[in-house]
């Protein structure tokens, strides 16, 4: 079986005081605590790699079980187990554990165990022997079962979804997953079609997108503008993970669908249904006929889902449309799913911020800042290895020169530091030039309070201009902020120039 490598931004050796906040600080943070214990002990007693186990998690519910509510493909738990016509892992892991599904539903320590004693058993089908087990990139394709997707594209999306946390690293509920490096072994899930790569297929009316289509059960054929006017843009929240609920749009027992679903760590967006046709997703035909239906990964009562990246991305997505189909770019054209005529949902919910969606909506920026520093590649702030090239070539570069290497599986991150004056919410700016033999997806490194974070950016346009990727919580104190990573599957030369970092 070819072995396909897939190391998904690890970022063990970037600095030693990424090190010292990544590994000491998390360490002393998960000590003890009841959830961390449950992964152990159901690692152990199925013998599943710990850290995959929590990856798992946290790709599905940020490890909050949403006290037993179920998520809208029916899945229960911070492990989402799931009853519906075409995922049973709730009654699998019932007949695995002897434990009630009612219990697993709403006992994390249960559902945990459930999980894992699901995962081992998909393994075990696969013929991982006790040496495999060890190697947690031989469960790619246990972990992507897990997911029942509908497509081998999303059992892909699915899958890497969870591999890109153990890449990334993590910090939930006093639960710790440390960035590390892993091959992941895809087997024929590797000839799917990769729905995060630029080779996607584009979305046939907002090209940003990805287009992967909804089964013909779950919405309505029509041409809008010449049978319905598109007067609205409604806002949801899955109850779900991306992967996931795009494959519950692909399988016809869902009866429901979205036009477009928004991710939530990067904003990265998928169109399944097209504008002209009804998606079933406002439970009130007169407003399906009307409006445009947009899904945004997570759960009403988790503020953690609701980043920056996702608000910016979809709120250029919601521009679009009000002003492809004259939908008032205000609260009347622009409604949540809670205000649909005899709506039952609740979403978007408390967590969801109008005031910041809506202005981006128009175009304009929110928090002005209460303190700025800009750093370029000429500073002292700023170091790289003998790895980087220098160039001017570009006239969009911020200052005199900009710096610039090969894609590379290796960690060795050009960073950008800062004296950051308080604790608090800063938002990061990058600057770079853009050209079509610049890399498609640079991973942008933010040494955020709780962990390394990363954001991927298409260098090959959008340059010689500030850039947002993001608000983050960093900590007081001189310490490297920004990095730009040469570890990607994006193709072109990595560009490193200029930062700029505001407190809001």
């Amino acid at each position: 079986m070819t072995l396909v490598r897939t190391r998904l931004v690890a970022l063990v050796a970037a600095t030693l005081s990424t090190l010292l906040v990544l590994a000491v600080q998390p360490a002393l943070a998960e000590r003890g605590t009841p959830l961390s214990d449950a992964f152990a002990k159901a690692a152990a007693a199925h013998d599943v790699p710990r850290d995959l186990l929590v990856a798992l998690g946290y790709a599905e519910t940020h490890l909050d079980g949403h006290a037993g509510e179920p998520s809208a493909s029916g899945g229960y738990g911070l492990m989402h187990l799931v009853d519906n016509p075409t995922n049973k892992t709730l009654s699998e892991a019932a007949a695995l554990t002897g434990q009630p599904a009612a219990t697993l539903k709403k006992d994390d320590a249960a559902n945990i165990l459930g999980a894992a004693a699901v995962l081992r058993s998909y393994a075990d089908k696969l013929g991982l022997d006790e040496a495999a087990r060890k190697d947690a990139g031989r469960w790619y394709k246990a972990v992507a079962e897990y997911g029942h997707a509908s497509s081998p594209e999303t059992a892909r999306l699915y899958a890497d979804a969870v591999y890109e946390m153990l890449g990334l690293g993590l910090q939930a509920r006093g639960v710790t997953v440390e960035p590390q490096e892993v091959t992941a072994d895809r087997g024929d899930l590797a000839k799917a079609r990769d729905l995060n790569a630029q080779a996607a297929v584009a979305s046939p009316d907002y090209p940003p997108a990805a287009w992967v289509a909804a089964s013909s059960s779950n919405y309505r054929v029509s041409n809008r503008e010449t049978s319905y006017n598109i007067d609205r843009i409604v806002i949801h929240v899955t109850q779900g993970s991306y992967a996931g609920t795009i494959s519950w749009f692909q399988n016809p027992a869902a009866q429901v669908s979205a036009h477009y679903v928004v991710k939530s760590s990067n904003g990265a967006i998928t169109q399944m249904v097209r504008d002209k046709d009804v998606g079933w997703h406002a439970g009130n035909s007169t407003y399906n006929n009307r409006s445009i239906g947009i899904e945004h990964e997570g759960w009403v009562n988790d503020a953690s889902w609701f980043t920056d990246a996702m608000y910016r991305s979809s709120a250029a997505l919601t521009r679009h449309l009000a002003d492809k189909y004259g939908v008032p770019k205000n609260r009347t054209g622009i409604i949540g799913h809670n205000e649909v005529p005899g709506a039952t949902h609740t979403d978007p919910g408390p967590h969801w911020n109008w005031t910041t969606y809506m202005n981006y909506v128009n175009g304009g920026s929110t928090n002005p800042p209460t303190w700025t520093t800009t750093v370029d590649n000429a500073s002292s702030q700023f170091t790289a290895s003998t790895n980087w090239g220098t160039s001017a070539y570009s006239s969009q570069r911020h200052g005199a020169d900009y710096r610039f290497a090969d894609p590379v599986a290796a960690s060795d991150p050009a960073w950008y530091s800062a004296a950051i004056p308080s604790a608090g919410t800063y938002r990061i700016e990058v600057w770079y030039p853009s050209d079509p033999g610049y890399n498609s997806s640079a991973p942008y490194i933010v040494a955020a309070a709780g962990g390394n974070q990363t954001v991927y950016v298409d260098q090959r346009s959008g340059g010689g201009a500030w850039r947002s990727i993001g608000t983050f919580q960093l900590n007081a104190g001189t310490q490297n902020v920004v990095g730009v990573s040469r570890w990607t599957g994006g193709t072109g030369y990595v560009i490193a120039d200029a930062v700029r970092i505001s407190r809001i």
